[in-house]
């Protein structure tokens, strides 16, 4: 009789204990966090080879973060977009604004007027708390495939500027979780549903999942959108330095060369002209006939840590503050001014 009950009490505390009860699964999990993610909509201009330019759209993912609006995608997604929507779970399809973007992270946020009845709100992990080896799932869309699942782990870390590319103010996880176009800025999983990351990039041969991808950590997004003011400027460029910028005779050793500016931004509203002919320099796409940027604000883009200066100087500015920019057009040295409207 004794042994029995002893039995039944090291049963009982086995079926009470927290592993027996994390009976739930990646189905379970993918319920709970569907209606958090949404297909982003955008519409952009680029120039065409034979120098016009064009309207088209593009696809990315996105996660909400909180009851007011607000939604976690990629700057590569929205950075030059002129229109934005936004598709929640249930179909419905809202407008959005961009309020924040840092392509050298490759996170942005933007913003609906009111989330939609039934919609749940991510939660947010501490993402220093991610190992390597830590299972993980992706949701997004795919090439279009709205709410696809992908799964797998955290392949390795990869702290700020350790990788290569102009996206040096990220924490990287790398992952095998399978990501593809459409994917971008959708959120990464850890298995109790909490966000750990937004999808940025894959390293690819083929031009599809080869089993490199790589996302921003929430923190990264948190410090540099939620806990500081960020700027968007609606514009993308390419960063001269070295070679390239004796090539293109700068009169300074580092500028930006303006490669897309979205209509209706402030970068629109200053006057800053993208550029139109498509050219390839050692290896590198670009396009020019626009803009270099010399400096923002007074601070040049040669000074050392410019671009943590410049997002200084670009943060403290509110509703009716004047941001100069000094730019080089066609041989000539001018000074273009935007007023701050919100």
């Amino acid at each position: 009789m004794k042994k029995c009950f002893i039995l039944l009490l090291v049963i009982s505390v086995i079926l009470s204990s927290p592993l027996a009860a994390q009976t739930d699964t990646v189905a379970d999990r993918f319920k709970q966090v569907r209606s958090s993610v949404v297909v982003i909509k955008i519409k952009q201009q680029s120039p065409t080879q034979d120098f016009r330019m064009v309207t088209h759209g593009g696809l990315g993912s996105g996660v909400v973060i909180s009851p007011d609006g607000k939604i976690l995608t990629a700057a590569h997604v929205i950075q030059t977009a002129f229109d934005v929507e936004v598709v929640f779970a249930n179909g419905m399809t809202v407008p959005a604004e961009i309020i924040g973007s840092e392509p050298a992270a490759d996170v942005a946020m933007i913003k609906v007027p009111s989330i939609p009845a039934g919609i749940n709100i991510a939660k947010m992990a501490d993402s220093d708390l991610v190992e390597v080896g830590d299972p993980v799932f992706v949701v997004g869309a795919p090439y279009g495939l709205s709410y696809t699942l992908t799964v797998g782990h955290i392949s390795a870390r990869h702290k700020p500027d350790t990788l290569t590319g102009n996206m040096n103010l990220a924490e990287f996880f790398q992952t095998d979780a399978a990501i593809n176009h459409g994917n971008s800025g959708g959120p990464m999983f850890n298995m109790k549903g909490e966000v750990i990351g937004i999808v940025s990039y894959i390293l690819s041969q083929s031009g599809g999942f080869e089993g490199l991808g790589f996302v921003a950590s929430i923190k990264t997004a948190q410090e540099l959108l939620l806990d500081t003011k960020s700027f968007w400027g609606g514009m993308e460029g390419h960063v001269l330095e070295g070679a390239l910028a004796n090539i293109f005779n700068l009169p300074q050793k580092v500028a930006i060369l303006v490669q897309k500016v979205a209509p209706g931004s402030p970068a629109d509203i200053m006057g800053l002209k993208g550029g139109t002919i498509p050219l390839k320099i050692a290896d590198i796409d670009m396009f020019v006939g626009g803009d270099f940027v010399l400096s923002v604000g007074g601070i040049s883009y040669a000074e050392e840590n410019a671009y943590f200066k410049i997002r200084n100087y670009l943060g403290t500015k509110k509703r009716g503050d004047k941001i100069t920019a000094k730019i080089l057009r066609a041989g000539v040295v001018r000074t273009l001014e935007y007023t701050v409207d919100r």
